[in-house]
């Protein structure tokens, strides 16, 4: 099965620790990241998509995806 993830967060190291994190987790990176301003609190947000290939286990969208 292949999962997928969307992480996104402040434009600051923490959200630079929350893709490394993944990426150490076995999360591959998975197209562009993207970048765009919250009108609402005037800061700019950060987003990446990574995805993981687990083998032996079938989807259920009960799945928490951060525990992979």
């Amino acid at each position: 099965m292949r999962l997928y993830r969307f992480l996104s967060g402040p434009d600051d190291s923490s959200f630079c620790h929350k893709v490394t994190a993944a990426l150490n987790k076995g999360w591959h990176l998975y197209g562009s990241p993207t970048y765009a301003m919250d009108p609402k609190k005037k800061v700019m947000r950060c987003g990446q998509a990574v995805v993981k290939d687990i083998d032996g286990i079938d989807y259920d969208p009960s799945i928490k995806l951060s525990d992979y």
